[in-house]
């Protein structure tokens, strides 16, 4: 039985770094992706980690960030006020790939980062942050809770809604192969990358 051939980048470090912030741009546009949605880690009032799976929304290669949303009332948002270092991490079963981000997170709500992402929303996914009440308010029962029309979320929406913008400062890209896995891994130096591989 033959297998799929390996991938072009497999023994070029280049062309990995390339594949990786591809797939990150993909997932950050395609819903089924496996980097659609990481799994990002903040820091917590206590100082444990804290994990929630968020919407990949953006990732620009030239500037070295990645982009998702959240509601400004949230844990999520207090935590990277409070100290803006996160992770992030994705595997898509598909490429049998992992990737691996840490960086450092700004929250964006009333300037031209936030309201370019809130324009470029969709009506569906703003009713989310027209609720009433805020998200981890305690309820009286599992419904007990208000979400607008898509037509009343553009006003009642906007003043919850932020943007996060992570500047990534190291990348690890992981491609699992019965034939040899191949990891390696990048950390920002200034406007430059410097990466090498590592044992998987």
């Amino acid at each position: 039985m033959s297998r799929a051939p390996l991938p072009a980048y497999y023994d070029d470090l280049d062309a990995t770094f390339a594949a990786l912030w591809g797939h990150l741009a993909d997932g950050a546009a395609h819903g089924r992706s496996g980097f659609h949605l990481p799994v990002v880690a903040t820091l917590g009032a206590a100082g444990g980690p804290r994990l929630r799976t968020v919407v990949l929304r953006a990732a620009d290669r030239d500037a070295g960030t990645l982009r998702f949303h959240c509601d400004r009332r949230s844990d999520k948002a207090a935590e990277i006020l409070a100290n803006p270092a996160c992770a992030l991490t994705a595997y898509d079963e598909a490429t049998k790939i992992q990737i691996r981000i840490e960086g450092r997170a700004a929250l964006h709500v009333d300037d031209a980062v936030a309201e370019a992402a809130w324009a470029g929303s969709r009506a569906m996914s703003r009713v989310c942050y027209g609720s009433e009440p805020g998200p981890g308010t305690a309820l009286s029962a599992g419904d007990a809770y208000a979400l607008p029309d898509e037509a009343a979320a553009e006003a009642l929406g906007r003043p919850h809604f932020a943007a996060v913008l992570v500047r990534v400062e190291r990348l690890d890209f992981l491609y699992l192969d019965r034939r040899g896995h191949r990891r390696a891994a990048w950390h920002r130096c200034g406007s430059a990358w410097q990466g090498g591989w590592l044992a998987p």
